[in-house]
């Protein structure tokens, strides 16, 4: 079973998603940072799960809910780092090198 931790970035991601959905239907953000959590927690014990983030050297991976990206890194089949999360429309290359 594998350490899952959340960067300060990541948190940072997920709080900024939070206040523009609560903006825009407060009734649903519970549910989605919930929804997203819960994706997340699969990684204790399916590290692997998500597909291979092919842009960057490290071993960043890719799980994916609804219209948004979590990227995480692999550092071992023990401990998994959330680097953020990402609506489907971002670039985000220039947060994963």
């Amino acid at each position: 079973m594998a350490g899952v931790v959340w960067t300060d970035k990541a948190l940072a991601w997920l709080e900024e998603i939070h206040g523009y959905i609560a903006e825009e239907n407060p009734g649903a953000v519970v549910g989605l940072v919930d929804a997203i959590s819960g994706r997340v927690d699969q990684l204790e014990m399916h590290p692997q799960s998500g597909h291979r983030y092919e842009q960057s050297a490290r071993h960043i991976r890719i799980l994916v809910y609804r219209s948004y990206r979590i990227a995480y890194l692999v550092e071992s089949e023990r401990l998994v780092f959330v680097l953020g999360v990402f609506h489907g429309a971002m670039d985000i290359t220039r947060f994963l090198d």
